[in-house]
């Protein structure tokens, strides 16, 4: 995968893009749908739309404390700590000036989150920087013009630079600038290996982490104990890494690191480890860097909706898709039609639960839009059906539009509430 521009792997998303959203903590009840672009469960929609149906008896439900304006208060403190760079910058460095036998999960997992965005773990899996940030020791040289290493010493560390900037000065007389996130020192080789030019510092307080030479090539070359490759027909179609989220061993299991546009879809409906819940989700959000035409990803959910066993894990996925990127079928009318077809699937499957998920999702998830419908004459005819109204019980909705013409064209759909 290619690694996003440092800029926006540094970036702080906290400026709110839609001021009409009001968060909810997590400790209350709620409804999270924020708006079409926005990602919410399917239980919240469903919690939100059987709220609109009626006001909820709330007589008999034991009182909860309120809480009071001085947590409020330690809870804005805590939000602007955790959101300052510099307070995360010196939470990083108290991990760092651990040894590495003190270094708790938590520990690791602060430098994991910082060490990421450095071009010199760029492409390493997870497991190989982890173990990494297990064994790395800090070190500061705080003037500048200090040698780090002389020509020809021999080396027993790869140094990654956090803070400052070093030169090299070669014998032939060129010399190279490494900055932050740059690295230098030992290959991953148990063999003697000698410095070529000189290291020194070009600025003060240079700050570093060096791995020793024994635990970089352990490290580095036991990647492949870590990684299963799926093969077929000759061919590595899929590569999956081996992960512990935890030092207890109880959270286990594969993730799918890299794979042909074909397996990344059919793991889609394959039963996700423990350590990977997230992957409909991901793809849904990424599939379009690699993929042609979402229907590559319908037609596919379409064919297996007709196998018995599949039919649950289709439906989830189609949901979800719906739930948190509904642009994808609102602006494309292909997709409109293939959500038709699967509603209709659904219909004659006799889902009424996710039947009434989808349409759910459909109804939260859609947005208000005017359409301009020019008419030659007053009896020409208007292409569509509607279906509906007070004496039906309901509101109006779109039936039918004839495929290719003017109403087509403009953009009604079928199911749209006039």
């Amino acid at each position: 995968y290619s690694q996003l521009p440092a800029d926006l792997t540094k970036m702080h998303l906290t400026d709110n893009p839609h001021p009409q959203v009001t968060h909810v903590p997590s400790s209350q009840s709620g409804c999270s749908i924020a708006s079409d672009s926005g990602s919410s469960s399917l239980s919240d929609i469903y919690q939100a739309t059987e709220s609109e149906m009626g006001d909820v008896d709330l007589t008999g439900l034991p009182e909860a404390p309120v809480d009071s304006e001085d947590e409020e208060e330690e809870e804005d403190e805590d939000i602007d700590r955790t959101s300052d760079p510099l307070l995360g910058r010196d939470v990083v460095r108290e991990c760092l000036e651990k040894e590495p036998a003190d270094k708790t999960d938590d520990d690791i997992e602060q430098l994991l989150e910082f060490m990421h965005q450095l071009p010199a773990f760029a492409n390493m899996t997870m497991s190989v920087r982890r173990e990494l940030c297990s064994v790395m020791i800090f070190e500061v040289v705080e003037q500048a013009g200090a040698i780090i290493l002389e020509d020809g010493q021999e080396l027993d560390s790869w140094y990654v630079i956090l803070n400052g900037t070093v030169e090299i000065s070669y014998p032939d007389g060129k010399s190279e600038s490494l900055c932050m996130g740059n690295s230098f020192g030992i290959t991953p080789s148990l063999d003697k290996q000698y410095m070529n030019g000189v290291v020194r510092t070009k600025v003060d307080d240079c700050q570093f982490v060096c791995i020793a030479q024994q635990d970089y090539w352990r490290i580095l070359n036991h990647v492949e104990k870590n990684t299963h490759k799926v093969e077929e027909e000759g061919e590595i179609v899929m590569v999956k890494e081996h992960r512990e989220l935890d030092r207890s061993g109880t959270r286990k299991g594969h993730i799918v690191i890299k794979a042909t546009p074909e397996r990344l879809i059919m793991h889609l409906i394959e039963e996700h480890s423990i350590v990977d819940p997230t992957y409909i989700e991901d793809f849904l959000l990424t599939y379009r860097t690699f993929l042609a035409s979402p229907l590559e990803v319908g037609n596919k959910l379409l064919e297996w909706f007709t196998v018995d066993s599949l039919r649950d894990k289709v439906t989830r996925v189609v949901l979800l898709w719906v739930n948190n990127h509904f642009n994808d079928f609102e602006g494309d009318p292909a997709m409109t039609r293939f959500l038709e077809e699967f509603e209709k699937n659904l219909e004659d499957t006799k889902m009424k639960g996710h039947l009434r998920l989808l349409n759910i999702a459909c109804a939260a998830k859609a947005k208000w839009r005017q359409i301009t419908l020019q008419k030659p004459s007053r009896d020409s005819p208007l292409y569509f059906s509607l279906l509906g109204g007070s004496d039906k019980g309901f509101g109006i909705f779109v039936e039918t539009v004839e495929i290719g013409s003017k109403a087509a064209e403009v953009g009604l759909k079928r199911g749209d509430q006039v």
